[in-house]
């Protein structure tokens, strides 16, 4: 693709008038740089240059306050890198390094801040951020936090990416490669497994030192001169993308007993990552919390697992910058422990006579979990959906997942998982059924909007499968979609209850503080502020009928709908971060002290800065509120 073709797919480029394209065609200058090179680094002085990206990847490495480089962002074909020097006027705020081969359209910085002069929305383009107060208040209030906890290496695993560790270039070979030629090939080049690839360059199969041994040398009857690599590779190999980080691919590897994994792009193999390459980076703690619990045999080897995840939040919240990227990670281990949690009680089951019937079933989690939103202390919010089995296996079902789903959530209890106080788990008779019975339930929540009926679909609407057949969540979501199609109405009453409820903050800008005696003096950092945005994303997101998972993904999904403009988007995002940080730093400061993580605390406790964060994102929230509320029309 030429360089005046992606810049009129790209923002903030599209709106460029024909003679600045010309211009920025003849002078661009089409450069290559080799794999794993820094184009430029972190806090290095400009080089006179935006950087488009012609073919290959590039990460945005930025370095952590605890000295470690960090991947914060990928830059693809089309995307642009460098720019913002130009208009800050200062040294690059992160690096970027190639994962493959990269070239890049290089533009002279003359020329961008003469478009920029012609074309306002290019200045306001890279200095969105920049000049965003909460942005610019959080990102001062994370270089100031303290760096008191574990040591770098129990959260260094889970910051790393594939991109990172990973062998490159592959060795490869075609289907129709000699057998004896693989295994010289490999023994000369001292690898154990090598990729078979088709004529696109694609992975049609790998071969491993094992098997060669297995299906070839350990055979009486196979004569290995005539065997082919599509004779011996194992066929169709799992693959992973250059930007998943180290823990998913290392949970990934470990429960499915997988030693190599190729690593693909959008235009072929990049690389290969092995299960040592995997364990060189992890530490003991990152091994109990993401692979042993996989191999977790009892309800209290999940409790101990559960108790370290405090370690990791601290760990990561004093090196990276990213609360949205800490609350992910630990959303997945605790996301482990309720799956083998499941798979402990199941197996249970079974071995006390109880058959489980044939039928398809989804053991979903809702509210934070279902956003993978999850902080140190979340309760459970959970149920089960069939497939919509006939009547005469009713009783067959209720015999095995009645008692199951009792013993379940009693597990989940004492891994420490507190009971929901609304009920909404699995064991109660509403949160368990077929599709069609969620169906008449969902659409009996939509027609009779009840609060509580209402306060029910908050919860369920985030909804997604951690164990089992995860089409029948699918079904489920259409369910939904069709319903709220039919019934626009019904959103105006989901969001009723959180316009009764404002922002904590007074006429003066002075906190407004609970008055009951169990929280007296604080205020909640969810209930008064999160939440309205997770809400409003949500109910956005809901009428677009569109599909994402967190909060962040939603705001970026609205973007790209023009729901949100990117400026506002930019702020939504920067005060959700900052309630994320503060609560989190929060809980973690409550469980080191033996006391129960809360969202509630004490915000002249905070230092003046964090304070005046604090209020800017409580202002940002109520700011979103007030915009659902015009755009739904609400009372």
């Amino acid at each position: 693709m030429g360089l005046i073709s992606q810049l009129r797919d790209t923002e903030p480029f599209r709106h460029l008038p024909e003679d600045i394209f010309d211009e920025f065609n003849q002078a661009a200058v089409l450069k290559k740089f080799p794999p794993h090179t820094y184009i430029f680094s972190q806090h290095a002085p400009p080089t006179g240059y935006l950087y488009i990206i012609k073919e290959g990847l590039v990460e945005i490495v930025a370095q952590t306050p605890g000295g470690v480089d960090m991947v914060v962002d990928y830059r693809k074909e089309g995307s642009s890198f460098g720019g913002t020097p130009v208009f800050s006027n200062e040294a690059y705020t992160a690096g970027a390094r190639t994962v493959g081969e990269t070239e890049c359209y290089l533009i002279p910085e003359e020329l961008l801040a003469k478009a920029a002069s012609r074309c306002p929305q290019v200045t306001e383009y890279f200095t969105r951020a920049v000049f965003s107060r909460v942005r610019s208040l959080y990102s001062d209030m994370v270089t100031d936090h303290s760096q008191k906890a574990l040591t770098q290496m129990e959260a260094f695993p889970f910051q790393k990416r594939l991109s990172e560790i990973m062998s490159s270039p592959v060795e490869t070979c075609p289907p129709a490669t000699p057998i004896r030629e693989v295994a010289q090939r490999m023994t000369q080049r001292g690898i154990d497994a090598m990729l078979v690839c088709d004529e696109t360059q694609c992975p049609a199969g790998i071969i491993t030192e094992r098997d060669l041994v297995s299906k070839v040398l350990a055979r009486d009857m196979v004569d290995g001169t005539t065997m082919a690599a599509s004779d011996v590779m194992t066929p169709n190999p799992y693959t992973m993308s250059p930007d998943t980080y180290m823990y998913e691919a290392a949970a990934f590897m470990m429960g499915r007993k997988i030693r190599h994994m190729p690593i693909l792009d959008q235009n072929g193999v990049v690389g290969i990552v092995t299960l040592q390459d995997l364990m060189k980076y992890r530490s003991q703690k990152s091994m109990i919390l993401v692979g042993n619990i996989k191999e977790s045999r009892t309800i209290e080897d999940l409790v101990t697992a559960k108790g370290e995840i405090v370690k990791v939040a601290s760990a990561l919240m004093n090196e990276t910058r990213s609360p949205v990227e800490t609350m992910e990670i630990i959303s997945y281990i605790h996301h482990c422990i309720l799956q083998r949690g499941f798979e402990i009680v199941f197996e249970q089951m079974v071995q006390q006579g109880l058959a489980p019937p044939d039928v398809r079933f989804c053991f979903i989690i809702m509210g934070s979990g279902g956003r993978k939103e999850m902080l140190l202390g979340p309760d459970q919010d959970n149920g089960l959906v069939f497939e919509d089995y006939p009547d005469e296996l009713a009783e067959e079902v209720d015999a095995f997942f009645i008692p199951f789903a009792e013993k379940l959530v009693v597990a989940y209890a004492r891994i420490g998982y507190p009971l929901c106080n609304g009920n909404v788990m699995a064991n109660n008779p509403l949160w368990r059924g077929r599709l069609k019975e969620w169906q008449e339930r969902i659409s009996d929540w939509i027609l009779v909007p009840e609060p509580k009926k209402v306060m029910y679909s908050n919860i369920f609407f985030d909804f997604m499968p951690l164990v089992g057949d995860a089409s029948l969540c699918l079904n489920l979501r259409d369910i939904v979609h069709q319903l709220i199609k039919k019934f626009p109405l019904f959103l105006y009453h989901l969001m009723a209850l959180d316009f009764k409820h404002k922002v904590p903050l007074g006429l003066l800008g002075r906190f407004t503080l609970e008055k009951d005696k169990d929280h007296r003096g604080k205020l909640s950092i969810k209930q008064a502020g999160s939440v309205f945005i997770v809400d409003c994303v949500r109910m956005f997101l809901l009428q677009k009928q569109i599909d994402a998972t967190t909060t962040i993904e939603r705001i970026e999904q609205l973007v790209k709908l023009n729901v949100f403009n990117q400026e506002t988007a930019e702020h939504i995002k920067a005060a959700f971060e900052a309630f994320t940080f503060l609560r989190l730093r929060h809980e973690i400061s409550l469980v080191e002290k033996d006391k129960p993580p809360s969202h509630y605390l004490d915000p002249y406790a905070l230092s003046k800065n964090e304070q005046d964060l604090l209020k800017e994102a409580f202002r940002a929230a109520s700011k979103l509120q007030d915009s659902a509320k015009r755009h739904f029309n609400v009372g």
